[in-house]
């Protein structure tokens, strides 16, 4: 471990499972103190403050159910508390729902907004003045290629992601003048747990053949996006949102039948198409 994080107050969001608690575990190896929050997941979130404090870390988990506005602003409060301030916010907690368009109510819509939108919202709005009293912070917003890149199914999630995109943008430019960084990421294939548990199989190796680079993500590439993005070595990266899904987005999605037509032609192109 490079240390770069040693000493930094990190609060992450939705680190019980999946990608939030390899964040928080890996923030803990680079050095930093780390709040953890679940809202399910206790026995994720407890076996890794565990295992952070045998290698002689510290750390904390705090539930709140990010549903209500109130419980994610007492999670802020309450990190901020054990932290003694806050140096870096990783906004990950985020729920997703495949569904038809047309079949969306709206509890579900306000559900998955809630969590996904506004938790982030007023828990940042929470930290910003331990931040400004420092004169600095960073602030990571977990987006996903579903808000850059359309799937049937997800109106109601992709719609979540890319708010996030839009407000990660606007609050940089707002903030970057108190010595605050806020920026998104962007992950695209990760499977995790839950992942595994909804396809009913622990082999997901099939999913490369979907993804230019050949395989899919772990949640440690995005963690070690996280650590990179909180550190110095990005601070001339204000307001971007950082993609990291082996290609995907860059792929075409008419690609192999423009390339097949074009090989049969001879050209790298189709002239009038």
């Amino acid at each position: 471990m490079s240390g770069k994080m040693t000493g930094k107050k990190v609060l992450v969001t939705g680190s019980g499972t999946g990608l939030g608690r390899e964040a928080a575990l890996e923030f803990a190896r680079e050095g930093a103190i780390v709040v953890l929050h679940y809202a399910h997941s206790e026995d994720g979130a407890m076996s890794a403050v565990n295992e952070i404090k045998a290698a002689g870390g510290k750390a904390t988990a705090i539930k709140a159910d990010l549903q209500q506005t109130d419980e994610a602003i007492r999670l802020a409060t309450e990190a901020i508390a054990f932290l003694g301030g806050i140096d870096v916010l990783v906004n990950n907690a985020g729920i997703t729902m495949t569904l038809e368009f047309e079949k969306v109510t709206p509890e579900q819509y306000d559900t998955v907004y809630n969590v996904n939108v506004r938790a982030q919202f007023f828990i940042l709005q929470t930290v910003l003045p331990t931040m400004v009293a420092a004169g600095k912070g960073v602030v990571i917003n977990l987006s996903s290629v579903h808000g850059i890149r359309a799937s049937k199914g997800h109106s109601v999630y992709a719609g979540t992601k890319g708010a996030i995109i839009a407000y990660t943008r606007e609050l940089a430019v707002e903030l970057a003048p108190k010595g605050i960084r806020v920026n998104a990421v962007a992950p695209g294939a990760v499977p995790v747990d839950n992942q595994y548990k909804a396809a009913g199989t622990d082999d997901m190796s099939g999913l490369g053949k979907l993804i230019p680079c050949g395989f899919g993500g772990t949640p440690l590439d995005i963690a070690k996006t996280l650590i990179f993005m909180a550190s110095d070595d990005s601070r001339y990266i204000v307001g971007q949102t950082i993609v990291v899904d082996g290609g995907t987005t860059s792929w075409m999605s008419f690609s192999e039948g423009f390339d097949e037509i074009g090989l049969r032609l001879g050209k790298g192109y189709v002239a009038g198409l």
